[in-house]
């Protein structure tokens, strides 16, 4: 009898065990490594170009379990906007679309090279030719990020720079 209900025991502790995984993997669907490589850039930031001024300040925030870091972004100036970026593990990419006030959308496509995350455009056709967009967020040694936007041509080379911001984090 006690061997029986020792047995029953340890076979329901598994069966509850085993539960308790399945749940635990199905209670976070963005929960792997993957879904935290841009986490690097969460926070609430001021903005400065290369010469050190002010441009604007920034706020990034994980939201939905994990699933998407969400940015509003104002400028010094009149500029808004946002993006949605998020993990799209049906082609293991990293993509973003933004919005600004001026009414212009981009929609960006890539993933983490060493620990930059690069994303890019596709190609856009123009009255000057074929380019797409590229943007790059490197985490610095002292935690502050820096974005780089870039234009290419089709042959893969630099048109020119957009815009080159250093995002150090505000104090509280």
């Amino acid at each position: 009898m006690k061997k029986r209900l020792l047995i029953f025991l340890i076979s329901s502790l598994m069966s509850v065990s085993q539960l308790m995984a399945q749940n635990s993997n199905t209670d976070c669907s963005c929960c792997s490594e993957v879904y935290n490589h841009f986490d690097f850039w969460i926070g609430n930031w001021n903005v400065y170009d290369k010469t050190d001024k002010l441009v604007g300040t920034n706020s990034i925030i994980k939201n939905y379990d994990n699933c998407l870091l969400q940015e509003a972004w104002i400028s010094v100036g009149k500029n808004r906007g946002t993006s949605n970026n998020f993990y799209d593990r049906t082609d293991n990419t990293w993509n973003q679309i933004w919005v600004d006030n001026s009414g212009s959308i981009l929609k960006l496509k890539g993933g983490l090279i060493g620990k930059v995350m690069v994303l890019k455009s596709k190609l856009i056709e123009s009255e000057k030719g074929l380019y797409y967009n590229q943007i790059s967020w490197t985490q610095n040694n002292d935690e502050s990020v820096t974005q780089l936007w870039e234009l290419y041509n089709e042959k893969n080379e630099l048109i020119t720079e957009i815009f080159l911001g250093i995002y150090k984090k505000k104090l509280n």
